[in-house]
């Protein structure tokens, strides 16, 4: 697959978002406005572009510390790619370069969390090197 890999840009969220409501059904046009507005660490977004349109996204941010743990982390939390080009390399481009920015700022972990059902972006993962970390995420429901 050729595509470019480049910054995100504000002006490339409505396709993203477009991209994403293929995917999940929802609209969240707002959130990623918000994402990539809001100035919390720092920001890698990128996006894949082929022949000029926005095929993929991936969203990350670095934080010097976590938790009490005072060691730099990415947090991947977004990972977008156009399903009618699911597995020809879009996602696979965007994580190297991605990959090859938090080298240069001398981050060396990389994680994200998937929904159970996610198993195709599981498997992305899980083909990239990502495996399950030594943390159990807990939730509690504030709900009735």
């Amino acid at each position: 697959m050729d595509c470019i890999v480049r910054a995100l840009r504000p002006d490339d969220i409505d396709r993203i978002a477009a991209i994403d409501r293929k995917i999940t059904g929802r609209s969240r046009t707002e959130w990623y406005r918000n994402r990539v507005a809001r100035a919390e660490g720092v920001q890698l977004s990128l996006c894949a572009e082929q022949d000029g349109l926005v095929v993929g996204a991936m969203l990350a941010t670095v934080q010097y510390g976590e938790f009490g743990v005072p060691e730099p982390m990415a947090i991947l939390d977004t990972v977008v790619v156009d399903p009618s080009l699911a597995g020809q390399g879009v996602g696979r481009a965007m994580l190297e370069q991605l990959l090859g920015n938090l080298r240069g700022l001398r981050v060396d972990r990389v994680r994200t969390e998937v929904n159970w059902d996610e198993r195709d972006l599981m498997a992305f993962l899980q083909r990239s090197g990502f495996a399950p970390a030594p943390r159990m995420v807990l939730e509690l429901s504030l709900e009735d």
